[in-house]
């Protein structure tokens, strides 16, 4: 069975974004880059891989799930962005951009969906973002890749959304920390 991964960049005091999406803070160069990127190939925009000449093949994902706060991202610029994967984008209220034909846009409920994709066959699925999304979608993630950032936002968008109070176990997988400063932390279900 195919599984779903959470694979973001979070600061220390456990946001995805700041409160208008800003993600600028984050470091995306440095001693961990390399390293990451060796371990969760094909994880960067198709076009802004290629331009840095990065590898895509040989990753472990072969889709991409995401809302569409973080699919808007790169518009107009990237109206499709991971099309080396397939993308998935939740949305209730946004009709599909010019340019983004190989996405798939839909309305359904996430947990259905990541169901329905679990029982096919494929590789990895990757969740991207945001934080409501993940939070519906907690119940049903399987792993957790985590890029801990030296950074504080104080406040934004929140790795699992606004759920409140409501324990999870999770087992430490690995952990592996960088001269940048980043840590890359990986948990499966506990």
């Amino acid at each position: 069975m195919r599984e779903l991964t959470y694979f973001v960049a979070v600061s220390l005091d456990g946001y995805i974004a700041g409160p208008n999406g800003e993600f600028d803070a984050f470091a995306v160069a440095g001693a961990h880059a390399e390293p990451i990127w060796d371990r969760y190939r094909g994880t960067a925009p198709t076009q802004l891989a290629q331009a840095a000449g990065l590898p895509m093949e040989g990753g472990p994902f072969d889709t991409v799930m995401m809302g569409w706060n973080t699919y808007a991202i790169g518009l107009p610029a990237l109206p499709s962005p991971y099309s080396h994967l397939r993308q998935i984008v939740f949305t209730r209220e946004h009709p599909s951009p010019p340019g983004s034909q190989e996405v798939q846009f839909t309305d359904a409920d996430p947990r259905e969906v990541i169901r329905e994709l679990k029982a096919e066959p494929g590789g990895g699925i990757w969740l991207c973002g945001g934080g409501q999304l993940a939070a519906r979608l907690r119940p049903d993630i399987d792993k957790l890749a985590l890029k801990v950032q030296p950074v504080m936002f104080g406040s934004g968008i929140r790795l699992f959304g606004d759920t409140g109070y409501a324990p999870d176990r999770w087992k430490l997988e690995s952990m592996r920390s960088f001269a940048s400063g980043v840590c890359l932390a990986e948990y499966s279900r506990g």
